[in-house]
């Protein structure tokens, strides 16, 4: 029996939503097709009614997986509705937290494939996806940061660059005391820097 349109759209959407997990987990290159539809519970042939190859997948994958990035920042723009310093706030302790450092499928893809994005050509079009992913990432924190002024865009560039590098750090470094402590130095230095 053949699949309704509904349902074709549902397999695609899940395996775009299992890629943007497993490519924050483990990077692009180790995320393969039968991993991947394995993960939905699929077979490794049906990924091919829906996409042409891996790197047609990519761009989509990354870009839902900065969705997440940049829902946090909304989610906490939404739980503070007249608060910019409560919504940065919000944002930063979640961001900067241990379960953000744990889960790097469910997190931030600024982080979690920075490495995989430095060794790409400026003009592969994953890079190109990472990078409006950043900016947006940055638009984001520019929001939160309350009315827009010559310096919030600059703000909001450290205030990624901050919270980005010492989670890469904390993951680098998870089990030991210096793990905990790049997150509350950031956390700290971030918050009270405003």
């Amino acid at each position: 029996m053949r699949s309704s349109r509904q349902d074709t759209e549902r397999h695609r959407e899940a395996i775009i939503d299992a890629a943007a997990r497993l490519v924050r987990e483990k990077g692009f290159d180790a995320v393969s097709i039968p991993l991947l539809m394995a993960e939905i519970g699929m077979t490794h042939g049906g990924f091919y009614r829906h996409f042409a190859s891996k790197e047609a997948l990519a761009p989509l994958a990354l870009a839902r997986a900065f969705q997440d990035g940049v829902g946090l920042a909304d989610t906490a723009s939404a739980n503070n509705p007249d608060d910019p310093d409560g919504a940065l706030t919000e944002l930063v302790a979640t961001y900067l937290s241990t379960d953000h450092r744990d889960n790097p499928g469910a997190g931030c893809s600024s982080s979690a494939l920075a490495g995989d994005m430095a060794r790409q050509d400026a003009d592969n079009p994953l890079r190109k996806a990472y990078e409006s992913g950043v900016s947006d990432m940055v638009d984001a924190i520019e929001k939160l940061s309350g009315p827009k002024s010559p310096q919030s865009h600059e703000k909001a560039l450290l205030t990624l660059s901050t919270m980005i590098g010492a989670l890469l750090l904390s993951r680098a470094t998870r089990g030991s005391t210096i793990s905990d402590e790049f997150l509350a130095a950031a956390r700290d230095g971030i918050i009270e820097g405003r």
